[in-house]
């Protein structure tokens, strides 16, 4: 029998779900990571204890079920989609804690956007409204205030990537770095 592994890196915790090939659930992990606050409508992440979380499930979730890796056929991943991590192409290290899909820090320059009238070039640009949802203005306000953000941007070091496409890297470096599972 072949199997897909399901990775989830939700707003809360990560979870690994192992289906079967006829999408019947054989086995589940999950573990929740930290939420941190630092001011009120600020919400971040550790972007390194989301890498770990995910990959720790998605041990657990194989270790659990005794099967084979050569019977996994796929691995699907499901993610909080705009939340932003900032790293260092250089060393894959974060520069600064995630910031979350649901954090308002930027909604002054969201205001400040949409009164100069540049509501409508974003649509126009991207089909999305300005809004402190997506990551555009998140990256701003990094550059703008983590030391050394905008010399890394500026040595064409610094990487951006909403949780679905770190996702997307951590999956990847997880199968060709972290295999064999068995440890």
């Amino acid at each position: 029998m072949r199997y897909v592994l399901a990775l989830d890196q939700g707003t809360t915790s990560s979870r690994a779900i192992l289906f079967d090939e006829r999408g019947t659930p054989q086995t589940v992990a999950q573990r929740e990571f930290r939420q941190i606050f630092p001011q009120p409508g600020w919400v971040e992440h550790d972007a390194k204890e989301i890498l770990q979380t995910q990959r720790a499930v998605a041990r657990e979730a194989l270790r659990n079920s005794a099967i084979s890796l050569k019977d996994l056929m796929a691995i699907g991943i499901t993610n909080q989609r705009e939340t932003t991590i900032v790293w260092d192409r250089q060393s894959g290290e974060p520069i600064a804690n995630a910031i979350v899909w649901q954090d308002r820090r930027t909604a002054p320059q969201c205001e400040e956007l949409k009164q100069v009238g540049a509501e409508s070039l974003v649509r126009e640009r991207t089909g999305l409204v300005v809004d402190p949802y997506f990551s555009a203005t998140k990256l701003e306000w990094l550059l703008a205030n983590r030391p050394g953000a905008a010399e890394l941007l500026r040595r064409g070091r610094l990487r951006v990537n909403s949780t679905r496409s770190f996702s997307s890297i951590v999956a990847t470096r997880w199968l060709t770095y972290s295999l064999p599972l068995s440890a």
